[in-house]
């Protein structure tokens, strides 16, 4: 394939021109599963999980203001009844369930049928830990602690493509989540521009004698896959994503979280295969410091919902 690599307004795209350069082949899959898509009149969707960690309380998130009892049991902390003109009052759903005031993203969201909210679920296991029932979430396997893979995990698996790409799962945190553990092949990086091998001043020498070694290997699986993951490395160096600008008007929030659903728009439009993406947010365990309109839980919805609200206004119709 005569490929080159190019950007343009932030997304890497491949252009055929003269010059005889190899595209890995981790998207060369992603490409050729791209072409497969729009000859079928088929589009492949990507699944952003995103998991809130610790404990958030989901009555004063979606605030059930029709229910009298409520404001009974919270004297001091419930959500004021939707009062046009106060910026303290729940944003108005329904006539009975309205959002938390700072969640106002997601107001613009529910009224142009973006957002569902399904209410009043949750484990069947009645465990008072919040390490079990966390895990018991990512596993999908309340009560059973010894799952050996995560959900998503278990949906790859099951979801075999000989077109996949090294990008179909990524996580982006520090370390691979619960959620994405198994033998489906999965990434995780905490930051686009840091995906290296990292040996300080010999990190280059170091990643060569990598390849070098892969290169060699007689082992179909692990020389082809250690290619593959090098071959990755290198693309994003040369997509450079400390130059993505988001797109119509999208403001992330200047956080962890915000940066990366920042991120995550930045590979989903980049076209490299991604199915699924995984962050997480964590500070919701407000305790008795958590506030009513403001304070601990507001400021945790605020990044909340404002990256959520920036990622859909960025990906706009990819949306």
């Amino acid at each position: 394939m005569n490929r080159r690599f190019f950007l343009r307004s932030g997304g890497i795209a491949l252009a055929s021109i003269g010059v005889s350069l190899s595209a890995p082949s981790f998207l060369e899959r992603a490409l050729l599963a791209q072409t497969r898509d729009r000859l079928t009149g088929g589009r492949r969707k990507t699944l952003i999980a995103i998991f809130q960690r610790g404990a958030v309380d989901g009555l004063n998130m979606v605030v059930p203001h029709g229910e009298r009892a409520y404001y009974d049991l919270r004297p001091a902390i419930a959500i004021p009844t939707p009062q046009r003109g106060n910026a303290e009052a729940a944003l108005d759903l329904d006539g009975f369930f309205g959002l938390h005031p700072v969640l106002t993203p997601f107001q613009s969201l529910w009224d142009t049928k973006r957002l569902a909210i399904v209410n009043a679920v949750g484990s069947p296991d009645n465990t008072r830990s919040h390490f079990d029932a966390q895990d018991y979430m990512e596993s999908a396997t309340p009560g059973r602690k010894g799952t050996p893979d995560g959900w998503v995990n278990r949906y790859l698996q099951s979801k075999t493509d000989p077109t996949r790409s090294l990008f179909r799962a990524v996580s982006m945190t520090q370390t691979m989540p619960r959620i994405l553990q198994g033998s489906a092949p999965t990434l995780t990086i905490s930051n686009l521009a840091d995906f290296t091998i990292r040996a300080g001043r010999s990190s280059a020498s170091v990643q060569g004698g990598f390849e070098a070694i892969y290169d060699k290997s007689v082992n179909d699986v692990l020389g082809g896959k250690g290619k593959e993951t090098f071959e990755a490395v290198n693309f994003l160096k040369k997509a450079n994503p400390g130059q993505y600008q988001p797109e119509n008007g999208a403001q992330y929030p200047r956080s962890p979280f915000g940066n990366s659903l920042f991120q995550i728009a930045q590979l989903i439009k980049a076209g490299v295969g991604l199915e699924v993406a995984f962050t997480d947010i964590g500070g919701w365990d407000t305790h008795v410091n958590q506030g009513n309109s403001r304070g601990q839980l507001a400021n945790r919805l605020q990044d909340f919902s404002g990256g959520i609200g920036a990622l859909a206004t960025d990906l706009g119709k990819l949306m």
